[in-house]
């Protein structure tokens, strides 16, 4: 009798995974204007940018004028991109592209991406590893070609962070869209459909929905409320100028900011001044209809117009309008760039019309000793009226160490060692 085999037991639904493997990229723009005043810094002293994070970690942009080399006497410039965080075997692909300013597009580009490599991702062991070139650019072809234009280079950079993950999730999911709520209140905006008022602005007249004002701005509720049974009521607004008044519109509907050359547009390159561009005036009208995420997002875009030419009159128009944010980054810039922020005709406007900054900027300063004192800044902000001599730090610190005195002296301009200040010098 031939022996009996049992079957096997019935299977249950098989069970599936999928590892994948991919890169989180981010990139960062370095602009480094004065380079004619950075070489001769030394071999192998580098130039930062800010850093910067990508998948999890912080990197930077290290330029080196006078190359990383000893042995190429500073005949090339380098450019690394280090890990500036804690990490381990942190394995990524980079690009490094030096951009043509003249406008042909013909920029030097090197990149680990859409390219095959042979020895896979370059890993990076811990912090302070770097990936670049020593010889990324030979110094005197750089210093005749169009990749240096007003004394201004400008470095791009991606970092491709590699992750692996096993998702099981991907195999069946469905993608939810991203919210298109806004567009749809923008498309009633620009349609004027079942518009209830009419806002004439300087003689520019706008359709708007009172149900829509009433619920983004408080200051439109208690001045709409009354007349919410009125059709096409009309109401005159003769301070603010129309282009503001739209982006303002743009913004309640649509929940961000318009899309103007003007108010990308710098003032520090621009003629008029901080005061003049839509972004002050639209931070105005945000303070004015009290909007407090559209007075944020105009606090982030004048931060990124802060310099020592410029920080006065932001720091001016950021405590005009209660953009605390952009205030305090005002006040702590001005106060780490104290002796330059003081000789800066933004400042004389500071001390004519906000004598008050003055003593909250004191009080920065301060605050700025306790880290010197405390070991959080490696300079003193004092210590920067004394690079003229011993005399110009005697005549800073003693008002400062006088309480009654120090508020009066603490603006007068930091002398040179024959007793003129800077200005009379120029």
């Amino acid at each position: 009798m031939p022996p009996t085999t049992s079957s096997p037991p019935p299977c249950t639904s098989p069970t599936s995974s999928l590892s994948i493997t991919e890169t989180v990229n981010g990139s960062h723009k370095f602009t480094i204007q004065g380079y004619s005043l950075a070489k001769g810094i030394g071999v192998g002293k580098h130039i930062a940018s800010e850093t910067f994070t990508v998948g999890g970690y912080q990197w930077a942009i290290y330029f080196y004028p006078d190359g990383k080399n000893p042995e190429d006497h500073s005949s090339y410039v380098s450019v690394f991109i280090a890990l500036a965080s804690e990490g381990t075997d942190v394995r990524a692909l980079f690009e490094l592209t030096l951009i043509d300013q003249s406008g042909k597009g013909k920029h030097k580009v090197h990149s680990h991406f859409d390219r095959s490599l042979e020895s896979g991702p370059y890993t990076l062991k811990y912090r302070g590893s770097m990936w670049g070139y020593k010889r990324f650019f030979r110094r005197a072809m750089l210093e005749s070609s169009d990749f240096l234009k007003d004394d201004c280079l400008k470095i791009h950079c991606t970092v491709g962070v590699v992750v692996s993950t096993t998702d099981c999730s991907r195999l069946h999911s469905i993608k939810v869209p991203e919210s298109d709520v806004g567009d749809h209140f923008g498309m009633l905006l620009e349609n004027e459909d079942c518009s209830d008022i009419i806002f004439n602005v300087q003689g520019q007249k706008f359709h708007a929905h009172k149900l829509v004002l009433v619920a983004r701005s408080p200051v439109f509720e208690n001045e709409l409320l009354d007349a919410m049974e009125e059709d096409n009521s009309e109401k005159v607004i003769s301070d603010i100028e129309p282009k503001v008044f739209k982006a303002l519109l743009h913004f309640i509907y649509k929940d961000d900011l318009i899309e103007d050359e003007e108010l990308s547009a710098s003032s520090s390159t621009s003629v008029i001044s901080v005061f003049d561009t839509l972004t002050a005036k639209l931070l105005e009208a945000a303070d004015r209809y009290d909007l407090p995420r559209l007075r944020l997002m105009c606090e982030a875009v004048l931060c990124k117009d802060i310099s020592v030419s410029s920080v006065a009159k932001i720091l001016a128009l950021a405590d005009r309008y209660h953009a605390m944010d952009l205030k305090s980054v005002c006040l702590k810039f001005s106060a780490e760039n104290l002796v330059a922020v003081v000789q800066s005709d933004g400042f004389e406007y500071l001390k004519e019309n906000c004598p008050l900054l003055q003593s909250e900027l004191l009080k920065t300063v301060a605050g700025c000793e306790e880290d010197v004192s405390g070991g959080g800044k490696s300079r003193s902000v004092w210590a920067q009226f004394s690079d003229g001599g011993d005399t110009n730090d005697r005549s800073i610190r003693q008002p400062w160490e006088n309480g009654g005195e120090r508020s009066q002296n603490m603006w007068a301009q930091p002398e040179n060692s024959n007793g003129r200040s800077p200005r009379q010098e120029e």
